[in-house]
């Protein structure tokens, strides 16, 4: 498998007059697991929509391994790049087996069946999300957190070197939300990927991420490791909340108050 290294070079991005990035310089390389934290609104998604070549920059390039991600075609994207998105409408009878195997379609020839190899991929990473036993089940028969494990068990199946994944536990509990996150990690970490987060939870984002980007009305406020940039100042000035880190020898707990809205 090959690598893939994002790179934003003084990127800004608006809808019509609504700037919603602004002058993003960052760099997201193999073996790393980042973490994208902000407010709402703080262009976090869309921010993950110009690495995955979704939307195009208003300013500036991103770039895919040094080739411009705009200029590579849907197909050779789909090959080094998932997205696994917030959300997903199932608008068809599909079975949650049938949902992960469309991760494999880039990888298949036109009119060809799947592998051996490509029902192997499925099957592993269904088991990865806990899906085994409910593969067989329609989507729309499934709860909000297993739908969200298909969608993310769709994008393991697609096997890219980058993985970009969209809030990706938010609907999960607690011990599914710590087995993604620790998948996602060993695939960064063993796996040599690249992988990108958007998380809302910044004690799940302190657990598992190597490297932090925090976004704020759509600037870089903070970018590095967790212990720099997870501080209580950092912390109160972006989500205007009084925090409290406590550096304990399994990571970084964070406690959280209403800061008096002035």
């Amino acid at each position: 498998m090959h690598t893939a290294t994002f790179t934003l070079n003084t990127v800004s991005f608006a809808y019509t007059d609504t700037p919603v990035l602004r002058d993003i310089n960052l760099a997201f390389e193999p073996g790393h697991l980042y973490g994208i934290v902000g407010p709402n609104g703080s262009g976090k998604s869309t921010l993950l929509d110009l690495l995955a070549g979704h939307s195009s920059p208003t300013n500036g390039t991103v770039e895919l391994n040094t080739t411009p991600v705009t200029s590579i075609t849907p197909k050779t994207l789909a090959q080094q790049c998932a997205l696994v998105p917030q959300e997903l409408d199932f608008n068809f009878p599909f079975t949650a087996f049938e949902t992960v195997l469309m991760g494999r379609h880039p990888h298949i020839q036109r009119f060809a069946r799947p592998s051996k190899n490509d029902l192997s991929i499925v099957e592993s990473s269904l088991k990865s999300m806990d899906l085994g036993d409910l593969k067989n089940r329609y989507m729309a028969d499934l709860s909000g957190g297993e739908k969200q494990r298909t969608v993310v068990a769709r994008g393991l199946a697609q096997n890219t070197p980058a993985l970009l994944l969209d809030e990706p536990t938010s609907s999960m509990d607690i011990r599914h939300a710590l087995t993604t996150m620790t998948e996602l990690k060993r695939l960064a970490s063993e796996g040599n990927r690249t992988i990108v987060a958007v998380l809302h939870d910044l004690n799940l984002a302190a657990a598992f991420c190597d490297t932090l980007v925090i976004l704020n009305k759509g600037r870089v406020h903070a970018h590095g490791s967790v212990e720099t940039t997870l501080t209580p100042e950092t912390i109160n000035a972006v989500f205007r909340i009084q925090a409290h880190v406590l550096n304990t020898d399994k990571g970084l707990h964070i406690s959280y108050a209403l800061k008096e809205l002035s």
